[in-house]
C-alpha cells in the first residue's frame, strides 16, 4: 500500500517533496501504526467486500475493518461469521492466482465481540488468517484485554506479525470516578504486550451513547464537553513521550447532505486566495457533502496529536489522508530540530523566520513528524493540503 497511489506520476512529482513510502502488513510496526490513515469500517454481512478489495474500488484505501460487532445485529452473528469466512476464502484464492499482491492488499482487521469469537474465527480460517494484519477489540478493559492479548501473543509470529487495536469506549473509561484508575490499568496491560499494539482507538460514539448524546454534522466530537474531557485524559496517559502509543481520531459518521442549522465551518480565504473561483466552487462542493465538519474535526485531531481516523464511508478517505500529509515547513522544522539535538544548541530560529524551534521541548514532536512524513509524504513548498483534496478521486 501507498498513500495517494491513485495519483499519476507527474502529479506525485509536482505535489510531493518527499513521496509517501510503500508499506504492507509485514512492515515495521512503528511505520504501520502511522500508516492506517482513514480506517474504513464495513459490516461483515456485506458478502462482496473481497470484490471491492480485488478491484480496488475504494481508491486510496489503506486499512479496512470487517465489523462483527456493532455493525451486525445480534441475530445475525452466525451469518456474519460465515460471510467473513467466505469473503476471506475468495480473497485468498485470488491472491494465490496473482490477481492481488501483498503490496496491494490494504491492512485488514476484523472487529470482534469477545475473545471466544476471536478464537473461533482463528481456527475456522486456517491459512486464510494470515491475510489479516490484526484484530480490533471493542470496549477494551484491563482485565479482559490481558486475556485477549495473551492469546494473540501466541498467534503472532515474526514473519507473520498479528496486532491488536484496542478501542477505549467502556463506561469505566468515560465515567469520571473510574477513568484514571482504568486508563492506568489499561496502559500497564498494553505496556506488557507493547509489540502487539498497533494503535489505540477512541470509541466516541459509544461514549456519547452512554449519555444519550449524538453530535450533528455541524459540530465535532470536541464540542461535546464530556467526550472532550475523556479524550484529553486518554492523550495524557497514552501519548506521553516516555512510552507513547499512536492514538487514532474517533469516527466521523456523516456522509450525506441535509439542510444546515449552522453556518459552514470552512473559511473562504484559503480556497479563494489559492484557487480563485475554482477554490470557491471546491469549498461549496465540500460544504454540500458535509465535509466541512469532518475537515474541522480532523484538524482538531491533528492539533491534539491524533493520527488517522475511523470512517464509515469511502468519500472520507481522501480528506482524512490529505490533511495528514506533512507540509514542507513542518518537515524542515522537524529535521532542523532533530539535527540540532547535539547538545550545542538550545534554540534555533526556523528557516521560515516565523518561529523559534526549541530543541528539547520540540524534539518529541519532531520525531513524530519525521516518522509521519515517511508514510504520508511531504508536500512541496508551494503546495498545501487543499491541493490534495482538490485532486479528483473517482469512487
Amino acid at each position: 500500500m501507498k498513500f495517494f497511489s491513485y495519483l499519476e506520476k507527474n502529479e506525485m512529482d509536482q505535489l510531493f517533496f518527499i513521496k509517501p513510502q510503500q508499506f504492507n502488513k509485514t512492515s515495521n510496526r512503528d511505520l504501520l501504526s502511522y500508516g492506517l490513515g482513514a480506517t474504513l469500517y464495513m459490516p461483515a454481512t456485506r458478502t462482496d467486500f473481497y470484490h471491492d478489495i480485488i478491484k480496488q474500488k475504494q481508491n486510496g484505501l489503506t486499512s479496512l475493518v470487517i465489523d462483527l460487532e456493532d455493525a451486525v445485529g445480534d441475530l445475525n452473528v452466525e451469518y456474519a461469521e460465515s460471510c467473513l469466512k467466505e469473503g476471506m476464502l475468495q480473497l485468498y484464492k485470488n491472491m494465490n492466482q496473482g490477481m492481488l499482491t501483498i503490496n496491494e492488499l490494504p491492512l485488514l482487521f476484523f472487529r470482534i465481540r469477545h475473545i471466544e469469537q476471536f478464537i473461533r474465527i482463528y481456527h475456522s480460517l486456517g491459512e486464510m488468517f494470515q491475510l489479516f494484519t490484526g484484530v480490533v477489540f471493542p470496549k477494551f478493559e484491563a482485565e479482559t484485554g490481558r486475556e485477549l492479548l495473551n492469546v494473540l501473543s501466541k498467534i503472532s509470529m515474526k514473519e507473520q506479525p498479528f496486532y491488536c487495536m484496542p478501542i477505549l469506549e467502556s463506561e469505566k473509561v468515560i465515567h469520571k470516578e473510574t477513568r484514571q484508575e482504568e486508563l492506568l490499568k489499561i496502559k500497564n496491560v498494553l505496556d506488557d504486550y507493547r509489540e502487539y499494539i498497533l494503535n489505540v482507538r477512541i470509541g466516541a460514539t459509544d461514549f456519547s451513547g452512554i449519555y444519550g448524546i449524538r453530535r450533528s454534522a455541524d459540530t465535532t466530537v470536541y464540542d461535546i464537553s464530556v467526550i472532550k474531557d475523556c479524550i484529553a485524559d486518554i492523550i495524557n496517559i497514552f501519548q506521553r513521550s516516555s512510552c507513547p502509543y499512536v492514538i487514532s481520531g474517533p469516527v466521523w459518521e456523516y456522509f450525506s447532505s441535509k439542510e444546515r442549522m449552522l453556518k459552514p465551518q470552512l473559511r473562504q480565504t484559503p480556497f479563494r486566495n489559492h484557487f480563485g473561483d475554482e477554490g470557491r466552487n471546491l469549498r461549496s462542493e465540500l460544504i454540500d457533502q458535509n465535509m466541512d465538519g469532518l475537515m474541522r474535526e480532523i484538524l482538531l485531531d491533528i492539533t491534539n496529536g491524533l493520527i488517522g481516523k475511523t470512517i464509515i464511508h469511502p468519500s472520507h478517505i481522501k480528506v482524512v489522508q490529505a490533511l495528514n500529509v506533512v507540509t514542507y515547513e513542518e518537515y524542515n522544522d522537524a529535521l532542523n530540530i532533530v539535527e540540532s539535538a547535539t547538545g550545542e544548541f538550545g534554540v534555533k530560529k526556523s528557516q521560515f523566520l516565523n518561529k523559534m524551534n526549541e530543541i528539547k521541548p520540540h524534539y518529541y514532536w519532531a520525531q513524530r513528524m519525521l516518522l509521519k512524513s515517511e508514510v504520508y509524504g511531504v508536500l512541496n513548498e508551494e503546495y498545501s493540503n487543499i491541493d490534495l483534496i482538490k485532486r479528483r478521486v473517482f469512487i
